[in-house]
């Protein structure tokens, strides 16, 4: 799967958006990957997390894991096409990110981080520690967005479907602030 025809899921399902949005990293932008109305169509999930687990393919990973909300059907999806176990992390009351539900993670284990949409890598990189914590070996990052094109890095090998640059902004610099637009949340949080 080329990075066009993952974007033209995108645009087919309309999970790209345009308008003044305030992104998890804190930031502001014009554009928005509301990748849950992509993931809803199943066959185009099992697609495009195919395309990304291929990536990892000989690589060793025994689990995948994902921050949730946003990362679960892509962690489910990637570790299906590996083969593997797909397992999630949540946030707690202070938005810091533990295993429950049940689901560990032994010493020495292989495991490939999955994520949907990556800006600055925040959640990201918290799911690594906690991989690290429990003694996890972090093999790499899968995410299907990297809309930081190639900026955000981590100490260990990312891979992406799709690699964009969309402006953003703090938000006491933005454009779009300043011309009075009203701003949009459509997160998760």
């Amino acid at each position: 799967m080329t990075e066009q025809d993952a974007l033209r899921a995108f645009y087919e399902t309309k999970a790209l958006l345009k308008g003044h949005f305030l992104l998890r990293s804190g930031l502001h932008s014009d554009h928005f990957f509301q990748c849950a109305l992509v993931l809803q169509h199943t066959r185009i999930a099992a697609e495009l997390c195919a395309a990304l687990a291929a990536r990892f393919q000989g690589r060793e990973v025994e689990t995948v894991i994902s921050p949730a909300l946003g990362g679960v059907v892509v962690g489910q999806e990637v570790g299906r096409a590996l083969g593997v176990r797909a397992i999630f992390a949540e946030k707690d009351e202070q938005s810091n990110l533990l295993l429950r539900r049940g689901f560990t993670i032994r010493p020495g284990e292989r495991v490939l981080v999955a994520e949907d949409v990556v800006t600055k890598g925040g959640r990201v990189q918290q799911t690594i520690d906690l991989v690290r914590q429990h003694g996890g070996e972090v093999v790499g990052v899968a995410v299907i967005v990297d809309r930081g094109g190639g900026a955000t890095t981590f100490d260990v090998p990312m891979e992406s479907l799709v690699k964009l640059t969309f402006p953003t902004w703090k938000p006491e610099e933005c454009p779009l602030c300043r011309q009075g637009l009203p701003v949009e949340k459509p997160g998760s949080k």
